[in-house]
């Protein structure tokens, strides 16, 4: 008789497990929805400023300087802000553009190019001064361009690089090459060593032990590097207002300025050339993002 029992107690226990479950998706249910309001609130006071200038730079100068202000352009969108910023003679945006993608793309790749070996030899080899030359590099983080723009004039006027894209991509890559070097660092060190040796024992050299086991591995920390690099070279604006002086040289954060005069400031294209410069560094994000979470499920499968 037992056994005859036993199958209808098996079939009420699930039952009573979905109803539990259920009671508990419910739960979830309500705070997944005070979290969704909650990240919409916090994503709008970010977005604002950016919406501002958008609208900003559709109006004329007269609705953006008008009293009482006007939101929103009276009579139509003036999308050709965006055409006559391109033609002002005094900035040659074009030419701004296009210095502030190669500056910012090679101080990238020279970051990398500098800093994934050398992370990866302090993170796996002992050497003497070791920690000495850690904390050095760590320290090189505190100073900034800004502080040093005299002296790195100076150094670059010796060099003979002044106003060059050359002297940009040494300086940006000088002064983001410490956090890149930490960063992957870090993740070098979290790698077991017995990874390398298993390849080593398989016929692998050094380095194709550091192209093909271990970079894949410290994806997200080549990711992290790449976006600080990039942003950082992309935004640089002290060393680049000294050291370039020639107007087609200058980057984007440089000729913004050319449009605030000290009696007259043209907003409407300071907010489409302010828009038009973030556009890049939103699509490397949009680009990098499914790159960052591959690199997180990567593993050391042979």
């Amino acid at each position: 008789m037992s056994a005859v029992q036993t199958p209808p107690a098996a079939k009420q226990a699930p039952l009573k497990i979905r109803k539990k479950r259920y009671g508990e998706d419910q739960v979830s249910l309500r705070r997944m929805s005070t979290r969704v309001v909650i990240g919409v609130l916090v994503a709008t006071v970010f977005l604002v400023p950016y919406a501002v200038m958008l609208v900003g730079s559709l109006k004329t100068r007269s609705e953006i300087l008008s009293v009482p202000p006007m939101y929103f352009p009276v009579d139509t969108l003036n999308w050709s802000n965006y055409a006559t910023m391109w033609d002002t003679p005094e900035t040659p945006l074009p030419y701004n553009l296009a210095t502030t993608v190669i500056i910012a793309v090679c101080s990238t790749l020279l970051v990398l190019l500098v800093a994934t070996p050398a992370a990866y030899y302090t993170a796996r080899f002992k050497f003497p001064g070791k920690l000495a030359f850690l904390f050095l590099v760590i320290v090189t983080q505190m100073l900034q361009p800004a502080v040093l723009t005299a002296g790195l004039f100076r150094e670059m006027l010796v060099l003979g690089i002044s106003d060059t894209w050359l002297a940009m991509i040494l300086i940006n890559a000088a002064f983001n090459l410490s956090f890149a070097l930490w960063i992957m660092h870090s993740f070098f060190a979290n790698i077991p060593k017995e990874v390398d040796e298993a390849a080593q024992i398989d016929g692998a050299g050094k380095l194709t032990v550091l192209l093909r086991i271990n970079l894949p591995l410290v994806w997200p920390g080549i990711v992290t590097a790449v976006i600080f690099t990039f942003v950082s070279a992309w935004n640089e604006f002290a060393a680049a207002l000294v050291i370039m002086t020639t107007a087609e040289n200058q980057p984007l954060s440089v000729a913004l300025t050319k449009f605030i005069g000290q009696y007259a400031t043209s907003w409407q294209y300071v907010f489409g050339v302010s828009i038009v410069s973030i556009i890049p560094v939103v699509i490397l994000f949009a680009l990098i993002e499914k790159r960052l979470i591959g690199g997180l499920t990567a593993g050391a499968v042979k």
